[in-house]
């Protein structure tokens, strides 16, 4: 199984996933609003709201409960501090009290908001259970016609419990009443419709409220205080006055962001701060609902597209940049305009992106790592394996396929394991193992492997080539060296490793892709021997060449190779081998490959600063130069042949006139011109193929293929209407060429031209010039009688005429078709032909047309 099968990439697209899935799976949590709502509280106790200077509040507190005793109180006593406070100028008084029952005194107070005239009473809405629905709580209709407004006393608290804000409006269906606040400032506006069934909920316009600060920031007066001591009226003169509980356990108590749990804040005073704030115009409203998921995907837009673009060492700039411009952009909509945007997916967004694009680049740096081993493994190697790891067996074998030994034996201790001509008896003692002992024109080593000595004998010619081979066995390394230890690195960190391991793969790929890619792209077949004739490298040409995969190439002798697919006698293939490197001197013989000719040139090689040598066989394929010989051998017979037969006769006529120059006869002239006009169009042909031939893109421009057909035609008219041979072109698309418009018109007119000449008199040609895909089609069709089967393919061939053509006294010179298929090939085109005896014949052309788009 690969380890990298999965894609890693660090691409806008694999990014933009990754943050988005982040994104999902952080929605599950409570992070995104725990984000917002930290953000809010930071914002909102850095920069309080100032307290406006028409409020105060009038607190029911621990001193007031010992003085006037335990509640409920006297409702009179409300009554004598909305008197008092009348007295001393209040505009408005908010009663935070709920009165949902009648009690003594009611008459007292109702009178006395009446004496006032704007005082504001709450409403509460019940929470529902099993045994009834939810409901609203008003205060008793006597007080609550005396009320100048009603408002509602709730405040709603956030999922982690603290207060932040409240709605507007709340009430149940068909009848809102707006928060006490807003009732103290639009006494008039007391209620606001809602078309909805009954017992809903319904709740509208919900604001938060920036605080002025902690509990006790607002002007407080204790209620007892006020009864006692009546004040002054610069104290609440114009002022709207909110009176509800504050004392510990009785009334509500609410979580503010500058109090948490440890300092909660009174329901009251909460009131007294939304009053504050409405008042001078700051209460902060939601952004949009659409506004967060399009700076979201702005924000994940802009990560995804530039993160992949910038370098490791700017990303967390880039990422902390971002960062920084949300909750800058935060605070100023929210203290500047009021307005609050939930920024908590976009700021967890350049947050995830930071690791993420870290994981994925640290996976690519993982698989390229793993990848370069992996491909310094598999890439081919170019070093030569040392012969004194080889089994002597092996070592036999090899120098049997290099040298033809006429005798040879080996021995394991005392047992003969291959043998022939040769006995141990003649075996001389060799003290070295490694070191090779000649007597005469035998040759005796002792090897060393795995703790058994094995004796090696070979017979050898007994000729001048003896010394030869024994030099050049005396110069084999067949015992291993006692290397030196390996020596342990200096430990170093894992960043230096990465650096060491990713210079040096660098470097080993470079060459060993430089070695490779300029052997596979050599024109010729390469073959690497090594000091005894084995095959350790070739590239593709040769496993083409040979039909023989590279695992069953790689260490199979080179003279087997060769032996197998030419074998020869004189000289055989071992020998010319073996002279080569025993010689050390290059040798050039041919070779034959199924049927194609090839030249092998085989030149001895030695590895710097080593002792290894071996062959560097270089096969070149010279079939297309024997190809062009056997051309030219042509072109000469048939200059010698076709040209010269009509000179010749030309020359015999001309005499015959020059004899008789008053009886020149018009048949005679007639018979001359012939002759002129078939050497001329013998040699017009020959050289229209030559051009051809020569013909490279360097010499293309951009032609109309249709206007080329249309000049063809023409130029065949007149042959075709000697015929009475109608020709039919059916085309209207301009089709455009990146060409030679030359050599494509005349390969056209020899077609056209051949259709006339060997169609019957009356007949009609066809000629259809369309678009096929991205290709410029011409098909010229014709009524004649067609091409024998057998004939087709060599219909192409150079000086091949038809056998029926010549039976009929059509001589051409073989060479038309030629020159068109030529040309078609040298546009990078196509032809085929479709005949049947008897019924006519179809050449198509296909061509590429120079832009597929138009």
């Amino acid at each position: 199984m690969r380890r990298d099968w999965l894609p890693i990439t660090t691409t806008p697209w694999s990014l933009g996933l990754l943050l988005v899935t982040t994104l999902l799976l952080i929605q599950a949590t409570e992070l995104p609003s725990r984000i917002n709502d930290w953000m809010y509280d930071r914002a909102i106790t850095t920069w309080p709201a100032p307290v406006d200077d028409s409020v105060a509040i009038i607190a029911i507190d621990e001193f007031s409960l010992e003085r006037v005793g335990r509640w409920p109180w006297d409702r009179s006593l409300h009554a004598s501090l909305i008197d008092t406070l009348r007295q001393a100028g209040a505009e408005t008084i908010v009663l935070d009290i709920l009165f949902p029952e009648a009690g003594p005194g009611d008459e007292e107070l109702a009178s006395a908001m009446a004496r006032h005239g704007n005082v504001v009473l709450p409403a509460y809405l019940t929470a529902p259970t099993r045994e009834r629905l939810i409901s609203e709580q008003l205060p008793t209709p006597s007080l609550a016609g005396a009320a100048g407004a009603i408002g509602h006393a709730h405040i709603e608290l956030d999922t982690d419990g603290v207060a932040r804000g409240l709605y507007l409006y709340n009430g149940l269906a068909g009848r809102l009443w707006p928060t006490l606040s807003l009732a103290a400032r639009l006494p008039m506006s007391n209620q606001k419709q809602a078309q909805l069934p009954n017992y809903i909920n319904v709740r509208e316009d919900y604001r938060l409220v920036p605080l002025a600060g902690g509990a006790g920031t607002l002007p407080t007066y204790s209620y007892a205080s006020v009864l006692s001591h009546p004040p002054s009226p610069q104290e609440f003169a114009g002022k709207t006055v909110l009176v509800g509980a504050t004392a510990a356990g009785f009334g509500d108590i609410l979580p503010t962001p500058f109090s948490g749990l440890s300092r909660p804040m009174s329901g009251v005073e909460f009131h007294a701060n939304v009053y504050s704030a409405s008042k001078q115009n700051i209460l902060i409203v939601p952004a949009e609902p659409w506004v967060a998921p399009a700076l979201n995907l702005l924000v994940l837009l802009l990560l995804a597209l530039l993160l992949p673009r910038l370098r490791p060492a700017d990303t967390l700039l880039a990422c902390a940049t971002i960062a920084a411009g949300l909750v800058a952009g935060y605070v100023l909509l929210l203290i500047g305009a009021r307005v609050q945007l939930s920024v908590a997916n976009a700021l967890i967004l350049p947050m995830a992106a930071m690791p993420i694009a870290s994981a994925l680049r640290l996976a690519m740096t993982n698989r390229f790592l793993n990848r370069q081993l992996d491909e310094m493994t598999r890439m081919p190697r170019l070093s030569l394996p040392e012969p004194s790891n080889r089994h002597p067996h092996q070592l036999l074998m090899h120098l049997r396929a290099l040298f033809h030994p006429p005798g040879w034996l080996l021995a394991a201790e005392d047992d003969l394991l291959e043998v022939q001509e040769m006995t141990l008896a003649q075996a001389p003692p060799t003290e070295t193992p490694g070191r090779w002992e000649h007597q005469q024109n035998q040759s005796w080593i002792t090897l060393i492997r795995g703790g058994t000595s094995y004796l090696l004998g070979l017979t050898l010619p007994n000729d001048l080539s003896r010394e030869v081979i024994q030099r050049y066995l005396n110069q084999l390394e067949l015992e291993p060296h006692a290397g030196s230890e390996r020596q342990k690195g200096p430990r170093e960190n894992i960043s230096a490793r990465i650096e060491k391991v990713r210079i040096a793969t660098q470097k080993l790929a470079e060459m060993q892709a430089f070695v490779r890619h300029s052997f596979e792209h050599m024109p010729d077949g390469i073959i690497v021997t090594d000091e005894l004739g084995v095959i350790r490298f070739t590239n593709r040409h040769i496993e083409d060449w040979f039909c023989e995969p590279m695992p069953s190439l790689s260490g199979m002798p080179l003279a087997t190779l060769l032996d197998g697919h030419d074998p020869r006698d004189l000289p055989p293939w071992f020998e010319t081998i073996s002279e080569a490197l025993t010689l050390r001197q290059s040798r050039t013989v041919d070779l034959t490959l199924n049927g194609k000719d090839f030249l092998i040139h085989l030149a001895p090689f030695a590895l710097q600063n080593s002792r290894q040598f071996g062959i560097i066989a270089n096969i070149s394929d010279i079939s297309e130069l024997r190809e062009q010989q056997r051309q030219h051998r042509e072109a000469i017979d048939f200059i010698s042949h076709d040209v010269r037969s009509p000179l010749v006769s030309q020359l015999a006529l001309i005499e015959q006139l020059k004899r008789d120059p008053s009886h020149i006869d018009a048949n005679q002239l007639d018979q001359l011109g012939r002759l002129a006009r078939r050497s001329y169009h013998l040699a017009e042909e020959f050289v229209q193929l030559a051009r051809a031939e020569q013909l490279t893109e360097t010499r293309f421009y951009e032609c109309e293929f249709l206007a080329i057909v249309e000049n063809a035609r023409d130029s065949v008219c007149e042959q075709a209407q000697e015929k009475g041979i109608s020709i039919v072109l059916n085309g209207t698309e301009d089709l455009w060429l990146k060409g030679n418009a030359e050599l494509l018109e005349r390969a056209v007119i020899n077609l056209l031209t051949n259709a006339v000449q060997y169609s019957p008199p009356d007949s009609a040609v066809s000629v259809h010039v369309y678009q096929a895909a991205h290709l410029a089609c011409l098909a010229i069709s014709d009524e004649g009688y067609g091409i024998d089967p057998e004939e087709l393919p060599l219909l192409f061939d150079r000086y091949h005429r038809q056998k029926r053509s010549e039976i009929a006294g059509a001589h051409g010179t073989g060479l038309g078709l030629s020159f068109v298929k030529t040309v078609v090939e040298k546009h990078r085109g196509e032809i085929n032909v479709d005949s049947r005896p008897g019924e006519g014949t179809t050449f198509t052309l296909k061509l590429p047309i120079a832009d597929p788009m138009f």
